[in-house]
């Protein structure tokens, strides 16, 4: 069994990746500065999940901050470092693009050094579909072109993912790079569409569509995400992947879903389309499935069902969450 560095540890995906970790037998040092990008409450209720679970260890730092490097040092010795910490939401970042690079670039260089001075052999880095810009073919590979961001977000993350080249080429690190499709599923992050639509239909309040709603996503769900994660941990090298769900739907085809499962009609103000949306995603991941045996195992209606069933039982608390 292994001791692992999990940042962003209340976040969406890593609180999952922690659990399977700990679920798996190993030791997780999660690492959240609990910031408050979005509602915190949602923050917290992952991470109470956690904190009672023995071979977790919490530490509120902030990963943008260079003195985390010492501060995570002195926590212990780790196997891998898996970097799930990031400002996300491509329409924020075009609000505030300072953020994200402290977090997203800043932050991975801090995560680097560390392996660097600790001798750490393997580090994970959560990137994003949004690097493939506008044009990307579809589905869309590994090799398509990423230098065309559209958004501070995207762009922040290519960043991050050349600072992990540089070190797996000065030091040998062995770095795996995933790049997530759309990841939904319970106890999401409250500014993505799942969540928000969600909410709004369940609560009767307006459903604000950007856009005419034809614009597709292939949405994956949380727990694929955090199993293709956790193979990542295998030697690689260096290597780009992607880890998306094999089924697209379009927005007006996600209002029309969540409709029949909530049970109540979508009030829909329509409102014109934001810029910095792309307008469809859809992942290649025979790279996934050649390297690490990785295929997406939950099907959208099934994964959509769970996460509707969720709200459901966390209504009490879920329709206050704050959504943007």
């Amino acid at each position: 069994m292994a001791n692992y560095l999990v940042t962003g540890a209340a976040g969406f995906i890593a609180s999952r990746v922690s659990e399977l970790l700990l679920a798996a037998g190993h030791t997780v040092t999660g690492v959240d500065n609990l910031n408050d990008a979005y509602d915190v409450r949602i923050k917290e209720y992952r991470l109470n999940k956690l904190l009672p679970q023995a071979g977790f260890t919490f530490l509120r730092l902030d990963i943008s901050q260079r003195e985390v490097i010492d501060q995570l040092a002195a926590a212990g010795s780790f196997a891998a470092v898996i970097n799930l910490a990031a400002r996300a939401g491509v329409r924020q970042s075009v609000e505030n693009p300072w953020v994200y690079v402290d977090t997203n670039v800043t932050g991975t260089l801090n995560l680097l050094e560390l392996c660097r001075m600790q001798g750490i052999p393997k580090f994970i880095l959560a990137s994003t579909s949004s690097i493939y810009g506008e044009e990307a073919p579809l589905p869309t590979p590994e090799s398509a072109g990423s230098d065309r961001p559209l958004q501070v977000y995207a762009a922040s993350k290519k960043g991050a993912e050349a600072l992990c080249h540089v070190y797996h080429y000065l030091n040998g690190l062995d770095v795996t790079v995933f790049r997530y499709f759309t990841v939904y599923g319970p106890a999401p992050r409250p500014d993505m569409v799942m969540f928000r639509f969600t909410q709004w239909i369940s609560e009767g309040r307006p459903v604000l569509l950007n856009g005419d709603g034809e614009q597709s996503r292939g949405f994956t769900y949380v727990d694929d995400i955090a199993r293709g994660t956790i193979l990542g941990l295998k030697p690689v090298g260096y290597e780009i992947i992607n880890l998306g769900g094999s089924q697209v739907i379009t927005i007006n085809g996600l209002i029309r879903t969540l409709e029949e499962l909530i049970g109540r009609k979508a009030q829909v103000t329509r409102l014109p389309r934001h810029p910095a949306d792309m307008s469809t995603n859809l992942a290649s991941v025979h790279k996934a499935g050649e390297l690490l045996g990785w295929e997406p195992n939950v099907s959208l209606e099934e994964g959509i069902a769970r996460l509707v069933a969720w709200y459901q039982a966390e209504r009490s608390w879920a329709a206050d969450i704050l959504t943007t």
